[in-house]
């Protein structure tokens, strides 16, 4: 038998003085409601009733029992209404699992417009390039880019990503412009070292021809911002994500190389745990994230700069 409607059934005996009560109550028939309580006392090896045939009364085992499951039922309940709450409203502490460039330059407005609209919900974001596992991590969803091979997670898609190759106007300047891969390769590189998925320096021409860069770069750096600072100073060419590198080539502070060729594009995705039971303040946030990002992402860009020139500001790039 259920033993919670077990617990139930005696409760409600009590309560209604009678089996036929708790049998009304819980639409048992009075036999069934008799066969809960004896169930009990048969796993307790005690009487919890004396049983005449005019009334029920409560044995002193009984009576201590009783006052036991009406407080073990009452917090159940209680669990169960707030187990209800938490799916209905947002609120709690969401641990959010994100890569640290991307976290750093473009996480922060979409959180704090989340927070502004959920004031019962706190968020701790955790800045990292390395595989978390969720579960083990105790994080509620995570923003990944590239390929995922975990069939076990939930995704949705947020937003593309292309991957451009650029320097800076000074470094062009001395070097010249390459107008293909392999004049590209001739320039000093920069390479993220930590890359997941596209971490290779790969150019698809328009015949469909891939060109793939390989041999030494000039710096390694397992942190993004580290080489947009060295492109931006005139180091070397760097490869990497539209995130990091749009803004600064639609100012004109970088050019970005080789228009004629198609480079990888990868997308950005929010992942999860489970499909089922998804708490309504993580269900929210990705909604957010979505929301804000798009289709049409501010870090993308339409066109290249010219060496030394400028890109008109597409219409709603400063939407957020």
């Amino acid at each position: 038998m259920d033993k919670l409607m077990s617990l139930n059934v005696f409760v409600a005996a009590v309560e209604e003085g009678s089996f036929a009560g708790a049998a009304r109550r819980f639409a048992l028939s009075p036999a069934m409601a008799g066969k809960h309580v004896s169930q009990i006392e048969a796993e307790l090896g005690a009487r919890l009733f004396q049983r005449t045939t005019r009334r029920l009364s409560l044995t002193d085992v009984g009576r201590t029992y009783f006052e036991r499951c009406r407080q073990i039922l009452a917090a159940f309940d209680e669990a169960n209404r707030e187990a209800t709450a938490v799916q209905c409203s947002a609120r709690g502490l969401l641990r959010v699992a994100v890569p640290v460039t991307f976290g750093a330059m473009h996480l922060g407005p979409v959180v704090a417009r989340y927070l502004a609209d959920h004031p019962e919900v706190n968020v701790e974001v955790v800045l990292g390039d390395r595989y978390v596992d969720l579960i083990d991590a105790g994080v509620d969803v995570a923003i990944r880019i590239g390929k995922l091979d975990d069939p076990a997670l939930v995704t949705r898609r947020l937003a593309p990503c292309s991957m451009i190759a650029c320097a800076s106007p000074g470094l062009i300047a001395q070097h010249g412009l390459p107008a293909t891969p392999e004049a590209l390769s001739r320039l000093p590189r920069l390479a993220f070292s930590d890359a997941v998925s596209a971490g290779d320096w790969t150019f698809i021409d328009a015949a469909g021809q891939a060109h793939r860069l390989d041999g030494p770069c000039r710096v390694t750096a397992n942190n993004m911002q580290m080489l947009l600072a060295c492109v931006l100073a005139g180091a070397g060419v760097a490869y990497g994500p539209a995130f990091v590198f749009g803004e600064h080539i639609r100012q004109g502070r970088l050019i970005a190389l080789l228009p004629d060729y198609r480079a990888t594009a990868l997308a950005i995705q929010a992942v999860y745990p489970s499909a089922r039971g998804i708490p309504l303040k993580v269900r929210r946030f990705v909604d957010y994230l979505a929301e804000d990002f798009g289709d049409h992402p501010p870090w993308e860009i339409q066109d290249a700069a010219p060496p030394g020139g400028h890109v008109p500001r597409r219409p709603g790039l400063n939407r957020r």
